[in-house]
Formats: C-alpha cells, structure tokens, sequence
C-alpha cells in the first residue's frame, strides 16, 4: 500500500495520468455510449438494420480512418510544442490537420456514386445490401467535419487540458442520441428513415461538434498565445512533418479498420444472424473499450510533454501508471463479460422482435466469452501502442499492423469461412489471437527503449552572437 501511496503522488504517477485521463476517459466514454444506444436502436428496428450498420458503418470508417489517424497526430505535435513551451507553434499544427480533414472529406464524397457496387460485390442478404447502400452514403457526407474535429480536439488534449473536449463530445452525444431516436422511429413528428436517420444523426452530430470546436479555439486568449487563428495558413514544412509521422499512424488506424471490416464482411457470409451478433458484441466491447481509449491518449499526451521537455525517464513512469489502472479495469470487465453476459445483450433484445432475436441473443453471449479473453491483452495496445506513437515511433505500428492484420486476422478467417467452411466461433478464436499478438509485439517494442529518444517537433533556431 506504501508503494501505491507513493506513485499515486509522484510524478508520472497515477494521480497524473488520472488528472488527464478523467476527462478522456469520459470523453471516449460518450462516444461509445451514442455507438451502443445508436445500435440497440437499430436493433429495435429490424435486425437487417443492425447487421447492415456495422458493416457499412466500419467501409466508410476504414477510409475516414486514415485522414482521422493523420489529424488525431495533432495531439502529439501539441504536446511536444507544449511540452517545449513553444506556444506560438501550437496553431499551426492545429490547422494543418484541419486541412488532412478536408482532403478526406473529398475522398469519402467521391465514394458515394460506388456505394451500390462496393456492397453488392460483398455479398450479403439483399435488405442488408439495401441498407448497407443507404447507411455508408449519408456518413460519407459527414466526414470532413468529423475529421476536423479530432484535430481541433488535439488542441486540448496535447496541452494535457481535456476537459473542453470532453463538454463537447458529451454534448454532440446528447444530440445525436435525441436526433437518433426521433429520425429511426418517427417520433415527435419527424419522419420514420430506419437507418438513415441513424447516419443523419450522426453526420450532424458531427457537424455540431466542428462548429462548437471553432467557437473554443476562436478564442482571444488562446489565439494571443497559442496563435489559434493566426497560425491558419498552409505551412509546406511543417504540413509535410505532420504527413511524416501522421502518415503512418492514419495508414496504421486505417489497415486495423480495413483488416476488421473485412473479417465482418467475411462474417456477413454467414448470415444475418451471426453478423447481427458479432454486431452485438463488438458494440459491447466498444462500451468497455473506448473509455481505455482515453487512458491511451492521456499516456500519449504525457510522453509527448516529458520528451518534448527531454524527461524520458518520467515518460517510461507515466506509461506504466496508464498501465497498472488500464489493466485492473479491463480485468473487472473480462470477468463480467464472462459471469453475466446478459447485463450487457439484454437491452438489444428489449424491444426487438423476441422470435428473431433468440438465436441472435444466444450467439452473442458465447461471442462475449472471446472478447473477456482478448480484451485483457488488449490492455497492452492500447498503452503501449499509445507510448511509442507518442514519441513518433509510428511507423513500426504501422508495419506491425500491415503483416499481423493480413497474416493473423484476415487470411486465416477467409480460409477458415470461406474455404473451409468453418463456423463463427472459429471467426472469433481467430480474431482472439490476432489482438493477443498485437499486444505482445508492442509492448517488446516499448521494451526495446528506442522511443525514448525520439521528437516529431523540430529542433528551435539558435541565434548565436558574435563575440
């Protein structure tokens, strides 16, 4: 008890990593409670809509993916800037990534005229397809804004001050539960769309939470200081860094998009039942797992400060406080996915059809037994992951990320379903393994210590004066 006393209080101890993580924690915790309460809706609805909306919902995220990853990299630049007190650097940063965001919005409006034949080649039932068609065109409407926000979010975050973030991400949440409800069921006298009205929830949600963004940064006193509009012009330098060590975290977060969206496409194959569960499942895992997401970024944030401020020592401290606290949560969610299940799939079947959703509700608590498994070592990339992307080390997840998703999750699952005709559970062991890997080869990667000596800033003009 002395030892947690003295951590809790020391420098990079948990108190620290709490301070930053809270917020986060919360933040990510409301974004994953407007994804659950958006799906048991759908579930409501039809099952059809449910097994459409993950599918759909992961295509337009995996492309939207690579801009997000590049833009949420704006956090570390932030932090570093921060960290080295060069605040005057902190604006430009920011806009770059707003400008990674709308070269993403283009992207994604160009897909919309190929929705129709993306999802007819994968295959699944035809109102599925038909939904599928509906739900990825209207979120792809919504992307530059959903982007931009994550960049406008790093200004808070990197400066280890989250809590603006978080009122935001809360309220867009409120939002687009209320416009949720009101558009997939007709209620209060807006029209009954089924699924697309859970995608126009969700783009304007986003959109909202762009508008409330600019308002804050917008500021007087953060623009005198930190140059939050006056740093909006195009920097070619510091642009092109931002793609250096953005690049491979969104192509990172973009192939561990594709690799899972292609194994629930591939789990569409067999059937609506067994998609609309791995739905379920992954949605309930989203509700336990994004919270940590926040504790990865706290931890990401503090390595950036203390190598910004060159304190490695204190950065390797606070990654393993972000550690110790994930960890012990993650456990305590194992154990309930495990003992009782029915907490957590209940509320899909509430007010769903009782016929169609028993064989659903009853795959997904067996499902739920492989996530409790995976989620424990799950621990391990979200921490240390967060760690070296802190420092820069970005392009080793990157590559990691390329050959485990290709060589663990997504060929073994297509000769397993596909070939061998395997059934979901084998999708699910397979996908079990492919998490646990990952964990292990970022934390020996985080052992290794090279890290520690990396910077994404670049190193401050010395004027030296004649003598």
């Amino acid at each position: 008890m002395q030892a947690i006393r003295k951590r809790w209080r020391a420098e990079g101890g948990y108190r620290q990593v709490l301070v930053i993580a809270t917020p986060l924690i919360l933040s990510t915790g409301a974004w994953s409670v407007q994804h659950f309460v958006d799906r048991m809706f759908l579930a409501w609805y039809s099952p059809e809509a449910l097994a459409a909306a993950m599918p759909a919902g992961m295509m337009s995220f995996a492309v939207m993916s690579f801009f997000l990853g590049t833009t949420t990299y704006v956090s570390t630049f932030v932090a570093q800037y921060y960290g080295a007190k060069r605040f005057d650097r902190i604006g430009p940063a920011l806009w770059q990534g707003v400008y990674v965001s709308l070269l993403g919005g283009l992207v994604l409006l160009c897909l919309i005229p190929f929705a129709e034949t993306i999802f007819r080649f994968v295959g699944h039932d035809p109102i599925v397809q038909r939904f599928e068609v509906q739900y990825f065109q209207i979120l792809c409407l919504g992307g530059a804004p959903f982007v931009g926000s994550a960049a406008f979010a790093g200004f808070f975050s990197g400066r280890g001050k989250p809590w603006p973030a978080m009122w935001v991400n809360t309220c867009a949440t409120i939002v687009n539960l209320v416009l949720d409800y009101a558009l997939i069921f007709g209620a209060w006298g807006f029209p009954e769309l089924g699924i697309q009205g859970a995608a126009i929830a969700t783009v304007f949600s986003g959109t909202f939470s762009f508008f409330v963004y600019l308002t804050l940064i917008a500021r007087k006193a953060h623009n005198e200081k930190y140059h939050t509009l006056k740093g909006w012009q195009p920097e070619r330098e510091l642009f092109m860094r931002l793609l250096r060590f953005g690049f491979p975290s969104g192509m990172q977060f973009f192939l561990e998009m594709v690799g899972f969206t292609i194994f629930i496409l591939l789990v569409g194959r067999l059937g609506t039942n067994a998609l609309a569960a791995t739905n379920i499942a992954f949605n309930i895992n989203t509700l336990a797992f994004m919270p940590m997401i926040g504790c990865g970024i706290a931890v990401s944030v503090l390595v950036g400060q203390y190598l910004g401020g060159n304190k490695p020592d204190l950065a390797e401290k606070c990654v393993y406080s972000g550690f110790h606290m994930t960890i012990l949560y993650m456990v305590s969610i194992a154990a309930a996915y495990v003992l009782v299940p029915s907490i957590f799939v209940a509320p899909f079947a509430a007010q769903a059809d009782s016929t169609r959703m028993a064989e659903i509700y009853g795959l997904a608590v067996i499902l739920l037994r492989f996530v409790a498994i995976y989620s424990i070592f799950d621990t391990m990339n979200i921490i240390f992951a967060s760690a070296i992307k802190g420092a820069g080390d970005t392009r080793f997840v990157m590559f990691m990320i390329l050959i485990l998703s290709a060589l663990v999750l997504v060929l073994p699952t297509y000769v397993a379903i596909v070939i061998l005709g395997y059934a979901l559970t084998t999708a699910w062991f397979i996908g079990a393994i492919y998490v646990i890997v990952l964990g292990f080869v970022f934390y020996v990667r985080f052992r290794g210590g090279k890290w520690k000596t990396m910077r994404v800033i670049e190193q401050p003009m010395v004027d030296v004066k004649p003598e």
